[in-house]
């Protein structure tokens, strides 16, 4: 039941001991809510419903044209990425990252646009993996001349696999950039009383309804209005439903995955996503769009 963290730690005795006596918190951290996300599975799927029509809706929402006149700049980065990723041996797309997927063209194509036309100063977002939804992101800001973007993620327990955490960003945008390494159960709340109000949040960790839950519930009290939230792989639990059920008067969409090859563990086998608009997203625009 204790899954991954057991199993790594009966193949690397030595390693797991020098890991707890450096963070021992961390790493219970993370059995317990390995733990609890292993206890979840054996709940019915929810019974999530995409819209056909989610991307226009999207722009309708936030008073913005359609089709969106940022997918040429889009585009041109994400080839350029992908054949970044290839070029490092990493086949880009779902199961690239141990058992996680990078993101996928539709989800970083939305966070694209939001970061775009929103002109977030405060980013936060939970898990990189190989950073492919924080190249981009970070590439926003840059285009835009101003923003930050605050990235929490527990890396793989695996050695070999941390050496490629946010290998799609590399050495750039260190100014426009802060890791905080370790899971969003023990940084997120710190860093959202920190940062006071932020602009728009992206989950994209532990994929359990409590973690979601909690990351959403914690978010959204940051978010100010006009902000987004942004919810990777809404279909493998319940907390995207749980949540919205309970914040229904907001823009809320599922939207369908669009990854670079079949997903076959996914109920579509693409997977979806979801987006919540917080009230006066079209008024915010009115005054600052125009990238």
């Amino acid at each position: 039941m204790l899954g991954i963290p057991l199993r790594y730690v009966l193949k690397h005795p030595v390693q797991a001991v020098k890991d707890l006596a450096e963070d021992p918190l961390e790493i219970w951290t993370t059995i317990r809510e390995t733990y609890v996300a292993g206890r979840e599975q054996g709940r019915a799927e929810c019974p999530y419903e995409s819209d056909d029509n989610w991307e226009s809706r999207f722009h309708g929402y936030m008073g913005l044209a359609w089709p969106c006149q940022l997918d040429p700049e889009f585009w041109s980065l994400w080839s350029e990425v992908t054949k970044e990723l290839e070029s490092k041996g990493i086949r880009a797309g779902p199961e690239s990252f141990l058992s996680w997927n990078d993101g996928d063209a539709a989800f970083v194509r939305t966070i694209w646009c939001l970061t775009r036309f929103l002109r977030p100063k405060k980013i936060v977002e939970t898990g990189v993996a190989h950073g492919v939804s924080s190249r981009f992101m970070l590439a926003a800001l840059e285009r835009n001349g101003d923003g930050h973007l605050y990235s929490i993620d527990l890396p793989p327990l695996e050695r070999a696999w941390r050496k490629q955490v946010g290998i799609a960003v590399g050495d750039r945008y260190a100014d426009r950039w802060t890791y905080i390494k370790g899971s969003s159960r023990r940084h997120l709340p710190a860093l959202l009383s920190q940062l006071g109000e932020i602009d728009l949040f992206i989950h994209d960790s532990l994929h359990s309804e409590r973690n979601v839950l909690f990351e959403m519930e914690s978010a959204w009290k940051a978010l100010r209005p006009g902000g987004a939230l942004v919810v990777d792989d809404i279909d493998a639990n319940w907390g995207f439903r749980s949540f919205t059920q309970e914040n229904t008067a907001d823009n809320i969409l599922i939207c369908e995955a669009e990854p670079l090859r079949l997903d076959l563990r996914r109920f579509n086998q693409k997977g979806l996503f979801g987006i919540i608009l917080k009230h006066g997203a079209g008024r915010y625009l009115s005054k600052s769009a125009g990238a």
